[in-house]
């Protein structure tokens, strides 16, 4: 493996990915498979944005490797389910150690199933919503090197401010960012990454 000054890695497999996938088998099939790919179904927004609020304070692959226990905890992240969840499953979450056990961050999740019913209700959805900010087509990113990626943007403040009057948690504007780039609302893959032409590819009007 070889890491040039960009930020790109050089696999084995004859592959130059970004920096942050490592080697770890887990980060580098999330890296290829998911990460930037372009998604635009409400429930998998709603699920990605409440495990990078989990993330804060903490590493991606921490949350990534207990992705299943969280979707065993919360319902598979049906939001109509955890919307309905009491004081007794904010106890019960507590004790479940296949998730971050963080009592905010529980209660936060369960506002955010409330707030996104909410906008799903009055029309045209969580999904919409979140798109519009980006006029429904990806934000193309052309960083060549890992220093040349922002941390935060005028559309992730505008989108975090937005999420958080709609009553979500944990979602500022470092966070969201994280979250556009991780759901291809912006392909912040760098250019010499093998996934950044394809991502790019995807990132047509739905």
């Amino acid at each position: 493996m070889r890491t040039d000054v960009s930020g790109l890695i050089d696999h084995p497999d004859g592959c130059a990915r970004c920096w942050w996938a490592g080697l770890d088998p887990v980060y580098v099939a999330y890296h290829d498979t998911e990460w930037g790919v372009p998604e635009r179904d409400g429930r998998a927004l709603y699920e990605k944005l409440i495990l990078d609020g989990f993330q804060a304070g903490l590493s991606w692959i921490t949350i990534l490797r207990r992705r299943e226990g969280f979707r065993r905890a919360f319902a598979g992240f049906d939001p109509e389910v955890i919307a309905r969840f009491t004081d007794a499953d904010v106890e019960r979450l507590m004790q479940d150690t296949g998730i971050i056990r963080n009592r905010a961050k529980i209660v936060g999740a369960i506002a955010g199933a409330r707030a996104y019913l909410a906008i799903e209700a009055r029309g045209p959805g969580f999904a919409s919503f979140l798109w519009d900010f980006v006029d429904g087509v990806p934000i193309q990113g052309c960083a060549a090197s890992r220093s040349a990626i922002a941390t935060e943007t005028e559309v992730s403040r505008a989108m975090a401010k937005s999420l958080k009057a709609e009553g979500f948690a944990f979602c500022g504007p470092t966070i969201v960012h994280a979250f556009m780039q991780a759901v291809g609302l912006v392909n912040d893959h760098l250019v010499g990454c093998h996934r950044h032409g394809p991502c790019a590819t995807l990132g047509g009007r739905a």
